[in-house]
């Protein structure tokens, strides 16, 4: 029987292979060598962040940041702006308080502002006929504000002109407020001039250079000016000087020139002079308060605005009262122009307004 089985076992080639590596993969199935296999995350490990494409910088974007920032910065003054308000408006008396009719909303309906300040003085510096703090002042000042609803007209009353006070007879009209303080100045201005007030606010002779200098001081223009306030400066009071022209005042100069009443610079001047500096330095306040300067300033001119006043009125009350006089435009300008002289009982002279003139101004003014 034939042996069936080859004479020579077969030959084998036996090859050793290298330890395949985690990330080989085999090239038979496609995977390109030598490229590690993404790593599975551990539990704790944060995902990879997807890079985002950065949106461009477009003029709408940039337009809708400064809205926003803006917005912001309004409101931040408003805020301040009614806080400080409500703070001064509790300071009103409460006999003062009574004495006033009220009225519509500023900025839609006409009302009539009572706006007074004081002649006080500091002590051993008064100016002669002058009161010392602590004491019955003056009213150094009254003007009266027609505002809202389309309306904007000023009217300055003299400090020297004869009026009767109810239930002290006739007198200067300032010396109403040293008698009965707001309140009788109230009954005195509406009982001459035949109005209602509905309003007031008592400048803060003691807060409103602070005004003046939050809004970066004002532009005036006007005559030469040489004022000796309290004495003048070698008294421990203070002097201004200002050449006739176009001045940039702070706060300390424009006070001394809204309480000067003796100017060395015009002796003949009268105090109707007085009054025309004292509406000029309001229409400066007002240009610039809506100045682009004070835009940026406004968040201190905001919380400074109601420390320089005492007023009857809340803080909503008194913006709108501050946006009726911004947009009212350029206000009609008034003084009580007196016709004659008297001499009171004391002997002081006195400043007289016929009956025909005053009804004649008033209704002026009343229409704004």
């Amino acid at each position: 029987m034939a042996d069936d089985r080859p004479d020579d076992p077969p030959q084998y080639t036996r090859y050793r292979s290298r330890p395949r590596l985690p990330w080989r993969r085999d090239e038979a199935l496609g995977a390109p060598r030598d490229e590690p296999a993404k790593r599975r995350p551990w539990p704790f490990r944060r995902p990879e962040r997807v890079q985002r494409r950065r949106r461009p910088l477009t003029v709408g974007r940039v337009l809708r940041f400064l809205a926003l920032a803006v917005a912001a910065w309004l409101l931040v003054s408003l805020a301040l702006f009614l806080i400080s308000a409500q703070i001064q408006s509790a300071k009103i008396s409460d006999a003062a308080d009574a004495k006033l009719s009220g009225g519509g909303y500023p900025l839609t309906s006409p009302n009539t502002i009572l706006v007074l300040g004081s002649d006080a003085r500091t002590k051993d510096t008064a100016e002669p006929g002058a009161q010392t703090i602590g004491q019955a002042s003056r009213s150094d000042s009254i003007l009266l504000l027609r505002v809202g609803g389309g309306a904007n007209a000023q009217l300055s009353v003299l400090r020297d002109t004869v009026v009767d006070i109810p239930g002290h007879g006739q007198n200067k009209i300032n010396a109403a407020y040293a008698l009965g303080g707001p309140s009788l100045a109230i009954e005195t201005v509406e009982t001459y001039l035949g109005i209602d007030v509905n309003h007031l606010v008592e400048v803060n002779f003691a807060n409103f250079p602070a005004l003046i200098d939050s809004l970066g001081g004002i532009t005036y223009t006007g005559n030469c000016v040489i004022s000796k306030i309290n004495g003048g400066s070698r008294n421990g009071g203070y002097t201004l000087r200002l050449k006739a022209g176009t001045h940039e005042l702070d706060g300390e100069q424009a006070l001394a020139l809204a309480r000067t009443r003796k100017n060395d610079c015009r002796p003949q001047e009268d105090d109707k002079a007085r009054a025309r500096r004292q509406q000029k330095i309001m229409t400066a306040i007002k240009d610039k308060v809506i100045s682009f300067e004070t835009f940026i300033r406004l968040p201190w001119v905001s919380w400074a605005a109601p420390k320089a006043v005492r007023s009857d009125m809340s803080g909503p009350t008194l913006l709108g009262l501050i946006g009726a006089e911004l947009i009212g435009g350029n206000a009609k300008k008034y003084v009580l122009t007196p016709s004659g002289n008297t001499t009171l009982g004391d002997g002081g002279a006195g400043l007289t307004v016929d009956d025909a003139t005053r009804q004649r101004i008033v209704d002026r003014f009343l229409q704004g």
